[in-house]
């Protein structure tokens, strides 16, 4: 991450790092880390969780446009100039990205195609897309659009995202990644957020980055628990966006679907088939209806991997 933000060719002055510290121990500051960038900063958040981590981080930043990059994200080194020309071409554009290509760290074995989108790894091609948000056919639900950009990468306009970063999201359950858990929803969260007040998303091809893929997130068991909780945070975050065009299950109605999932998925023949099937175990999981508990609800008045591979068993 680090190296390519020292590769930029936006020139510094211009531009600040922030390193959210989220819980480390030791925490990060009493550490000697080489090479820092000479505009770093490291701020503090000990509430565990990706969605804490990123919300402090926005809320320290001076900047008028946010970049979010994890620590295994390298950044095209014209990435943070095209940023700023892309959100000057598009006024109402409040999110953006593009291309997150693989750096793995041993060949993948083929099987494992499949499940790529779930490393956050995509690619939609040469052309730039923009979209604002549309409903559905029968006028059900919102849709979540191809051009929304990943968490990796995600460059935000901050007048849209300002009232996203008032209140406490995790009363929603929206945590994110949060320890060893490997849920998802939060870039989700902020894409609808952001399209339901009115904003434009996009994806530009120039917007690209590479990600790093250590060989443990190839490891089967790894996949089959990652595709179970993206699968169970997707619903969640799209129901409570009135973006689920599936409907809420009764939680004693899990365990038969779980089981009808095992045969379909045929989930004791391979790796591959196991991991599909988790994926269905936490599509149902998702869509048992929930009671927030929160003051008020979510406020839209403001301006991943795109969504999620579906489950393929649909009761």
């Amino acid at each position: 991450m680090l190296e390519g933000l020292r590769t930029q060719t936006l020139p510094v002055i211009q531009w600040e790092t922030i390193i959210v510290d989220n819980a480390s121990s030791p925490p990060l500051e009493s550490r000697d880390i080489p090479r820092l960038p000479a505009n770093m900063r490291i701020v503090p958040e000990p509430r565990l969780g990706l969605t804490a981590a990123r919300r402090c981080g926005l809320r320290a930043a001076r900047g008028e446009i946010c970049v979010l990059v994890d620590d295994d994200n390298v950044l095209a080194p014209t990435y943070l100039a095209d940023t700023i020309c892309r959100f000057s071409d598009h006024p109402k554009l409040a999110a953006a990205g593009g291309p997150s290509r693989p750096e793995f760290e041993i060949p993948p074995a083929g099987w494992t195609r499949e499940f790529h989108p779930l490393l956050a790894l995509r690619d939609l091609g040469p052309a730039p897309m923009l979209a604002s948000l549309q409903r559905d056919l029968d006028d059900s639900h919102w849709l979540y659009p191809e051009a929304a950009p990943i968490g990796a990468g995600m460059a935000l306009r901050r007048e849209p995202i300002s009232t996203w970063l008032v209140g406490d999201r995790t009363c929603f359950g929206l945590t994110d990644r949060h320890g060893r858990e490997l849920t998802s929803g939060g870039d989700n969260d902020i894409v609808l957020s952001i399209l339901r007040a009115g904003w434009q998303v996009g994806y530009f091809p120039e917007l690209a980055l590479t990600h790093l893929i250590p060989a443990s997130r190839l490891d089967p068991n790894y996949l089959a628990r990652l595709n179970r909780g993206i699968q169970k945070s997707w619903m969640q975050v799209l129901a409570l966006h009135d973006a689920n065009p599936w409907p809420p299950i009764s939680r004693g109605s899990v365990p038969l679907r779980k089981m009808k999932a095992w045969l379909h998925h045929r989930a004791w023949e391979s790796s591959a088939a196991f991991i599909r099937w988790q994926g269905a175990c936490g599509h149902f999981e998702g869509r048992v209806a929930s009671h927030h508990t929160c003051e008020s609800p979510i406020s839209i008045a403001h301006g991943s991997a795109g969504p999620p591979p579906r489950s393929r068993s649909q009761p």
